[in-house]
């Protein structure tokens, strides 16, 4: 059986950029928390185990949420605050980093050692800042093509990998674990991608990625699980095929001939990989 990696980035609708810029608020608090219970339970559902890359703040104000995600699952770190890396300097990056860590470890009693950028976006010296704040893996890049407004361009890492193959000189005490991105197509599985082209665009993603010996890793948000509040000036692409439609697809992809595991078991084959493995054409 295939294996492949579902992931939750653990924000609230609130931690969204497109929210914080927008021009309007909604009085709803925590939007997105039922979808933590909705991915936990199709997971379980299905006999797998997911890995949740979760905004510590959350732990504050809703521990229940980091409880339950620990109590089978592999609980990762997503930053304190949600706040993008490359524009804060370099204290402020450090921070939220060893917080983050701290904080989800001693609401949970769980080792906390992956680590997910928000919106994939990364500073220089990241994996040095990982492996001098404790994190054994990251999963903040993604092979994508260059998309204006958004991420990609940068990298062709397609397997997990040591750190240094993808940042020359990086310790490779850290192991990257890419997201997945359509093979020649070089555009993420899931994330808006998902909602974008359909369901079964990511399912044929996955089974070309198995083809080639590579274990497909996903991501979602709980907030795209729920039905979001209109809030103004949130861009449209937001909503798009959010609540119901993302509740049924992410049962369908877990319903598949897949074997789901954490993303720390997929950065733990790389140090036992052949080298040859870790690096890929175009995809």
């Amino acid at each position: 059986m295939p294996r492949a990696a579902l992931s939750v980035d653990v924000e609230f609708f609130s931690h969204l950029p497109a929210y914080r810029g927008a021009t309007g608020t909604t009085g709803r608090s925590g939007v997105g928390r039922e979808g933590v219970d909705t991915l936990l339970g199709a997971l379980d559902d299905a006999g797998g185990r997911g890995t949740f890359f979760t905004v510590s703040e959350i732990a504050d104000t809703h521990p229940e949420i980091v409880e339950a995600i620990a109590d089978g699952h592999e609980l990762g770190s997503h930053t304190h605050t949600h706040q993008h890396l490359s524009e804060l300097p370099p204290e402020e990056r450090r921070a939220q980093l060893a917080d983050s860590k701290a904080r989800l470890e001693a609401a949970t009693g769980a080792d906390v050692v992956g680590f997910r950028a928000p919106s994939f976006d990364i500073a220089d010296g990241h994996f040095d800042l990982l492996a001098e704040t404790g994190y054994s893996y990251d999963s903040s890049v993604v092979p994508a093509r260059s998309i204006p407004g958004w991420y990609g361009g940068e990298h062709r890492t397609h397997r997990p990998t040591p750190a240094g193959t993808v940042s020359p000189g990086a310790p490779d005490s850290v192991t990257e674990v890419p997201v997945s991105v359509m093979p020649g197509l070089r555009l993420p599985l899931t994330g808006t991608w998902i909602r974008f082209f359909g369901v079964g665009y990511t399912l044929l993603g996955m089974w070309l990625l198995a083809r080639r010996g590579i274990a497909p890793v996903l991501y979602v948000h709980p907030w795209e699980l729920v039905d979001l509040p209109a809030v103004d000036g949130v861009p449209k692409r937001v909503y798009v095929r959010t609540g119901a439609y993302m509740r049924r697809a992410v049962r369908r992809i877990l319903n598949t001939e897949f074997e789901f595991v954490p993303v720390g078991d997929l950065a733990d084959d790389a140090t036992t990989a052949p080298a040859a493995d870790h690096r890929e054409g175009d995809g």
